[in-house]
């Protein structure tokens, strides 16, 4: 995995803790999520101001403080830890917090001036120093500096998200927003509650956790042509736990396409082509043989080849029906068992009338080429009418089939 250590994105929500009053300057070390109101421990270098307590004839002016859940030389601050500076008896004018490279870490003042909350969690292994200053009730400016230094994490402490659709990409409407982590994550709602979909128009969707390493989102019907997607990863440094923490906060937006639907019927040996709800074209077609049935269900086109060489062995399949042909034509992949859409010339006196493939779905090249050209990531593809296997959740991007209702129950916060 590539080291990243980029600054991930700004938190959405700002949860201001809850003030401290102390006469004297505490310094609160907790982690992100421990009680607000808790301290632990009396920190020093504070400046403060009162009035002078041997007038009897004025009222006494409650010192100033200002306090930093972080500091006073603490080592080994987890990653996870959102910085957070609170005033008692003051009004916060200035906080920055710098990383030792010279990084500022983005942070959001509250509009009463009483605190003040980083946007983003830390990075390891990384020495930070907070300045903050603020003003007394009684008028006097108060300065407070602190420095601590985050846990060092290996490589294998951290989990890199992966996100498709890429960036700017035009998908399908049945292109599920998959991320993908490379060390795997035992604490799933932690994660999840960093991850949200954003489209307009607004579209009800759900996360499904499909293992420890790959999560999906899909709306409850097919996206809506024309939508705009923005998908944000904002797990940077949150605890994913068994000691591993997100390592960067990824963004991604894109588009959906027109909405392509290819029903397959096997047992009439034809494909009927519809875009946005029009029939485009109906396609004679060859799916799988008695023993190569292919399989009933939802399938998304995953991805796709001009030329690829198809090697029954890659598969399973051996002895007698063994196959291994070079430069097939535009090839779109449906399952990772090994399920296309290709061009088959060398079936085509069978297309529309026989299935004697090994479980593609086989048409004449000039048909092959004109579906491919107009196909995406994310088209749907439904196969019906066969004797084989029903198309499972894994065997590709499977999301289809299943019913929304559950489908959300993969969500880890269901």
């Amino acid at each position: 995995m590539t080291p990243f250590r980029t600054s991930a994105l700004p938190r959405r929500g700002v949860l201001l803790g809850t003030l401290a009053a102390s006469a004297v300057a505490l310094t609160a070390c907790q982690d992100d999520t421990a009680a607000s109101g808790s301290t632990g421990g009396t920190g020093t270098g504070d400046a403060s101001s009162a009035a002078d307590s041997s007038s009897s004839s004025e009222p006494s002016v409650s010192p100033a403080s200002v306090t930093v859940n972080c500091g006073g030389g603490e080592e080994d601050v987890p990653v996870s830890r959102v910085v957070t500076v609170t005033v008692a008896n003051a009004t916060l004018t200035k906080v920055a917090v710098r990383a030792d490279g010279g990084e500022e870490l983005p942070g959001t003042m509250a509009e009463n001036q009483y605190s003040w909350r980083a946007d983003d969690r830390l990075e390891p292994g990384t020495t930070y120093q907070v300045r903050a200053v603020a003003v007394g009730d009684d008028g006097a400016k108060v300065n407070r500096k602190v420095t601590f230094r985050t846990q060092d994490l290996t490589l294998a402490q951290q989990t890199y998200p992966s996100i498709a659709p890429l960036e700017g990409e035009t998908v399908g409407v049945g292109m599920p927003v998959i991320v993908t982590f490379d060390v795997a994550v035992s604490d799933q709602a932690a994660m999840e509650r960093q991850m949200t979909v954003t489209a307009q128009p607004a579209q009800d969707g759900a996360w499904h956790w499909l293992s420890q390493h790959e999560v999906h989102w899909r709306p409850k019907s097919y996206w809506q042509a024309g939508s705009k997607v923005t998908v944000d990863v904002a797990v940077n440094g949150v605890d994913a736990g068994d000691g591993v923490y997100g390592q960067l906060s990824r963004s991604v937006s894109f588009d959906v396409g027109d909405a392509h639907v290819y029903r397959v019927n096997a047992k009439t040996h034809e494909m009927k082509v519809f875009s946005n709800g029009k029939l485009l074209r109906t396609l004679p077609i060859t799916t799988g043989k008695p023993g190569f049935d292919t399989r009933n269900g939802t399938k998304v086109i995953i991805e796709k080849f001009a030329s690829k060489r198809m090697n029954s062995e890659t598969v399973g399949i051996s002895g007698a029906e063994a196959y291994n042909i070079s430069g097939v034509k535009w090839a779109m992949r449906l399952t990772y068992s090994g399920e296309f859409i290709h061009a088959a010339p060398w079936s085509v006196s069978s297309q529309g009338n026989a299935n004697v493939s090994h479980g593609c779905t086989g048409m004449s090249t000039a048909n092959a080429g004109w579906l491919y050209e107009m196909s995406r990531r994310g088209d749907v593809v439904v196969t019906t009418g066969t004797n084989g296997n029903d198309m499972t959740l894994t065997n590709g991007w499977g999301d289809w089939n299943e019913s929304f209702r559950q489908w959300r129950k993969g969500s880890a916060l269901a």
